[in-house]
């Protein structure tokens, strides 16, 4: 059985030196991305970074990005757009969702045929 811990993708799970060696980094490399605010390790309680399993991917993401030949401006840039683009997909289907429940039945009926019709 996995542990609770183990499934939040958030939790400060990894020393640096863990992070740095899942990631194929130098521990320094992830310091430089902290400091240049890619990156936001949760600390411990003695304050020892402490990676989580969504920074790994995010290292992950980076490690690509810098191999794709982006400075770390670009790809500071390009995080912050997936961030936005990401919210403003859930705030899409958010008021999809709401917009739906405030249809009728007979609307959500015409809308559908509307649709069939657009995809013909």
């Amino acid at each position: 059985m996995v542990s609770s811990g183990w499934a939040d993708l958030d939790r400060g799970l990894f020393s640096i030196s863990v992070a740095a060696e899942l990631a194929g980094l130098h521990p320094q490399t992830l310091r430089i991305y902290e400091r240049e605010g890619l990156l936001d390790p949760a600390r411990s309680a003695g304050g020892t970074r402490r990676y989580s399993r969504r920074d790994i991917g995010r290292l992950q993401e980076i490690c690509a990005l810098t191999a794709d030949g982006l400075n770390l401006a670009g790809i500071r840039r390009v995080l912050q757009l997936q961030e936005e683009t990401r919210q403003l997909q859930a705030e899409l289907a958010r008021l999809r969702e709401l917009t739906g429940a405030r249809l009728g039945p007979a609307e959500r009926s015409r809308k559908q045929r509307t649709r069939q019709a657009a995809d013909e």
